[in-house]
C-alpha cells in the first residue's frame, strides 16, 4: 500500500520522486520499493524519516504500530502530519504514544488503489486542521476516491471498502465456477466473470442509478435473469454478503481494542 500511494502521488504531481523517502527493516523491501517507486529515497531507519520528512505515512501492519510508534516518538516535532493506514488503530491509540498535539489522520485505503481505483476513507484528529485534511484527501485520490468521516464509521469503512475486495474476487470465483460448470474453459469464464462484474460497478457509478434499478433492466419476467435470482434469494446469497461486510466491520473493532 505505501508502494501504491508513493506511485501515485508521483504520477499524479503531488510530489515528485526524490521528494519521498521510505525506511523499511528488510533491505529486499526497500531495494523493491527503491524499483517501483523511481527516484524515492531509501532509508533502513524509520527515525531517518522523520528528520527528512513533515508528511509521515505509518503504512504498517496493526501488530507493529506500538512498537513503531515507540521508536520515533521522540522525533515526532510539530512540523509532523502522521497518517496512519494501520487498520482498526484508534487516533486515541496513536495519540496516547505520541507527543500531545502530534496532528493525526486515521486512513482507509484499499487494495485497488494499486491501480488507480482505491476507495478510501479518513479520519481528522482533534489537532489536525482542514489544511492537512485537504492534503490527505489529494494523496489519496491521487490513487482513486476518498471521503471524510467520522472515525466510529472507520470500521464499517474498513469492513465494506476494505476486506470488500476480497468479497467481490469471491463473487467472481463463483460466477467463473457456474460458467465452468456450464462447460466453458476456465480461461473464458474466468474472463467473463471479471468484466461482468467490473461492467455491472462501472454500470453503477456512470448511471447514477441505483443498483436495484439496474438490476430491473435486465430482469424479465420469466427469463434467466430472474431464475438465477430466484436461486440467489433462496441460497441467502445476498445476505451472506452483508454477513460478511458485518463480521468484518466487527473483527476491525475487536482489532482497536486488543
Amino acid at each position: 500500500m505505501a508502494t501504491a500511494l508513493a506511485r501515485g502521488c508521483i504520477e499524479s504531481g503531488t510530489v515528485s520522486g526524490n521528494q519521498v523517502l521510505a525506511a523499511d527493516p528488510s533491505e529486499a523491501a526497500r531495494q523493491q520499493f527503491a524499483e517501483q517507486v523511481p527516484g524515492a529515497q531509501i532509508a533502513s531507519d524509520n527515525r531517518q524519516v522523520l528528520e527528512g520528512s513533515e508528511v509521515v505515512v505509518l503504512a504498517v501492519k496493526p501488530q507493529m504500530v506500538d512498537e513503531v510508534v515507540a521508536g520515533i516518538a521522540d522525533k515526532v516535532a510539530s512540523k509532523h502530519l502522521l497518517i496512519s493506514i494501520a487498520a482498526g488503530v484508534t487516533l486515541a491509540k496513536l495519540s496516547a504514544n505520541l507527543p500531545t498535539g502530534t496532528r493525526l489522520v486515521r486512513v482507509m485505503p484499499n487494495t485497488p488503489c494499486l491501480i488507480g481505483l482505491g476507495a478510501s476513507c479518513y479520519s481528522r484528529g482533534a489537532t489536525a486542521s482542514e489544511q492537512d485534511g485537504e492534503l490527505v484527501q489529494q494523496i489519496l485520490q491521487s490513487v482513486g476516491t476518498a471521503f471524510e468521516v467520522e472515525e466510529s464509521l472507520l470500521d464499517a469503512v474498513t469492513g465494506l471498502s476494505g476486506s470488500g475486495p476480497a468479497f467481490v474476487y469471491r463473487m467472481i470465483e463463483a460466477l467463473a465456477a457456474g460458467g465452468t460448470a456450464m462447460g466453458l474453459s476456465e480461461e473464458v469464464a474466468l474472463e467473463l466473470a471479471a468484466r461482468t462484474a467490473r461492467g455491472a460497478a462501472e454500470m453503477v457509478l456512470a448511471t447514477g442509478k441505483s443498483p436495484a434499478e439496474l438490476r430491473e433492466q435486465v430482469t424479465s419476467p420469466g427469463g434467466t435473469t430472474v431464475a438465477g435470482l430466484e436461486v440467489l434469494e433462496k441460497m441467502q446469497g445476498p445476505d451472506a454478503f452483508r454477513a460478511a461486510v458485518e463480521a468484518a466491520t466487527k473483527r476491525s473493532q475487536e482489532l482497536g481494542l486488543s
